[in-house]
């Protein structure tokens, strides 16, 4: 079990993100279209995949631009910002933001992804969100970076190399 504050007080995570040189695990999750995606529609790119608790907030949503322009510079690359956020609230925040180079992507259907990835909060005023995380894969479907950010209120590392 791993562990991130929240302004300072910590909260627990299940479980750990899958480690570098290990096989991303699959999933299923939902699009702002209302599309399920998993892992394998995105074979043979490179994916970064920006988790984080609510695109409600403002490190959440800066996040979520950052990716976006970053995303915009990178060759044969998606990343999917991964949230409990309802496809519908995704959507307007990117339609509203010109947000087009990533895909956001919902856990509110299945709520498997957290526990997956290791990222599902336990408790915490947060309880039952995803944790700020950070999770690259290759085109080989390996994990080659991740970072558990230690506090919520934090931005995660952009700049991801593959």
């Amino acid at each position: 079990m791993s562990k991130v504050n929240f302004t300072g007080n910590p909260d627990n995570i299940v479980g750990e993100l899958p480690k570098v040189g290990e096989d991303a695990p699959d999933f299923k999750l939902i699009t702002a279209g209302l599309e399920e995606i998993s892992l394998s529609n995105f074979k043979g790119k490179r994916i970064v995949l920006n988790i984080f608790p609510s695109i409600d907030t403002g490190v959440c949503a800066t996040s979520v631009r950052k990716f976006n322009a970053w995303a915009a510079q990178q060759e044969n690359t998606v990343v999917l910002c991964v949230s409990e956020d309802l496809p519908f609230a995704a959507g307007r925040f990117c339609g509203a933001e010109g947000i087009e180079n990533v895909i956001t992507a919902s856990d509110f259907r299945y709520h498997t992804f957290g526990n997956t990835y290791g990222v599902l909060m336990l408790d915490g005023p947060l309880q039952g969100l995803l944790s700020r995380s950070v999770v690259a894969i290759d085109e080989n479907g390996k994990v080659v970076y991740q970072e558990l950010v230690p506090e919520i209120t934090q931005e995660p590392v952009y700049e991801v190399k593959f």
